[in-house]
């Protein structure tokens, strides 16, 4: 988490390594929208690896840039594995989001593009969700300025003005007005790369004094906007089991 002081000096460290991404370069502040659904189970069983640690866990969102139009969504895996983030994305016709939802199989014809890693992701996805009853829990939206390698291996990402509430019924809004904010106005700077941790990266490390923390915007939503109101009153029976379970030392696979 950086403060906004230190957005532009880190800009013009990046732009020595770094080409911006072509969606940022297009708004006059570098930030172009992302916004993203998020599932859960009844119990907010994914909510609920973060906030105990659990060092392997995934999360399910549906990822979307604009509210109509005939753009496709992404239908998306995040899976970490110790500290590997894994991602499995699929991009899907707006026309099948809400049979996909409430636990319809795929179909060929809902994806966007018919290739077989597209369909081996949605079919992992709908699998996730079928497995713990996931449901739309909630909204989180906000503005990225990401910079990258030409062969992408390396990305480095600022995200803004993130904001959240709750979405049940899928209905994709992009209005920001109204949406509670998540880390006030902190800026949280995200840096992936594929194979190995350059050394002038950590060189922007150490020259901003910068330190690796927690800034997981569905889950610290949840927690602004407050866990109880997602949860079922069989959810909250549900809870109570598996902290039993996790307290006698039993871990469940899901």
């Amino acid at each position: 988490m950086i403060p906004l002081k230190l957005v532009e000096p880190i800009r013009d460290f990046l732009a020595s390594y770094l080409e911006m991404d072509y969606h940022s370069a297009r708004f006059p502040d570098f930030a172009y929208p992302i916004h993203s659904l998020y599932l859960d189970s009844e119990d907010m069983y994914l909510y609920q690896t973060t906030v105990n640690g659990d060092r392997n866990r995934y999360k399910l969102r549906v990822r979307y840039y604009e509210q109509n139009g005939s753009s496709p969504l992404f239908f998306e895996v995040k899976k970490r594995r110790d500290s590997v983030i894994q991602k499995h994305r699929a991009m899907v016709c707006r026309s099948s989001l809400h049979e996909l939802l409430n636990g319809r199989p795929p179909e060929e014809e809902d994806l966007y593009e018919r290739e077989e890693s597209q369909w081996n992701a949605l079919s992992y996805f709908c699998k996730l969700m079928r497995g713990l009853n996931a449901r739309p829990k909630t909204h989180v939206g906000y503005r990225r300025e990401a910079w990258k390698m030409a062969d992408n291996s390396v990305r480095v990402t600022l995200d803004r003005d993130i904001r959240t509430a709750p979405d049940s019924e899928a209905i994709l809004n992009t209005n920001m007005e109204g949406l509670t904010p998540v880390f006030g106005n902190g800026i949280v700077l995200e840096i992936k790369f594929t194979d190995r941790f350059p050394l002038w990266l950590n060189q922007m490390v150490c020259s901003f004094n910068l330190r690796q923390g927690s800034a997981a915007k569905y889950v610290d939503g949840v927690i602004m906007l407050g866990e109880y109101q997602f949860i079922s009153a069989h959810g909250r029976n549900e809870i109570r089991r598996r902290t039993a379970l996790r307290q006698a030392g039993v871990i469940e696979r899901v």
